[in-house]
């Protein structure tokens, strides 16, 4: 008789635990739905900003503000600063320098780059965690940070070919 017990009680702690895991695992109200499913959307970053935009205006319009764009250096007859959020891919040829305005970061995509500054801080290189200083080499796909207007890069010297810089914030050609 005591041969049976020990298998017995085995058996009923492991029939108890798996049917108190099933009971214990089901979801509750809500949490089951899948993600992209009619109850559980996935919708994009510009479709939110837009129904946000919507509800902002009074749910007219999808038109979104534009912040005011100026040179960085009135005095140099360069192209006016292009103040956004947005990406945008720049070429830069030989022999012009792309100025940051605060805050803007830079990623070169093609081309060899050097950074340019008229004091004696640098630029940050947010890839490897370094201040890059004036001509020094601007590694491509790395992000470069411009903490203040008045720094950005150029083509280093002897290059024919110019640079193809992604940009996000404020700049200025010249």
């Amino acid at each position: 008789m005591k041969k049976f017990i020990k298998p017995t009680a085995i058996t009923v702690i492991l029939c108890g635990a798996i049917i108190s895991g099933y009971i214990l695992n089901t979801p509750a109200d809500g949490a089951g739905t899948t993600p992209g499913t009619t109850d559980d959307p996935v919708v994009t970053k510009s479709y939110v900003d837009q129904q946000i935009q919507k509800a902002l205006n009074g749910g007219g319009g999808t038109t979104t503000p534009t912040k005011p764009t100026t040179p960085t250096n009135p005095t140099t007859p360069a192209q006016p600063s292009q103040g956004s959020d947005e990406v945008k891919n720049v070429a830069l040829k030989p022999g012009k320098i792309l100025i940051a305005d605060a805050g803007a970061e830079f990623i070169v995509r093609s081309g060899n780059a050097v950074i340019y500054t008229e004091d004696s801080n640098g630029v940050a290189d947010l890839t490897d965690g370094k201040d890059l200083l004036n001509g020094q080499a601007a590694p491509k796909n790395h992000l470069l940070s411009f903490p203040r207007e008045g720094r950005g890069i150029q083509v280093k010297e002897g290059q024919k070919n110019g640079l193809i810089v992604m940009v996000r914030g404020g700049y200025t050609i010249k």
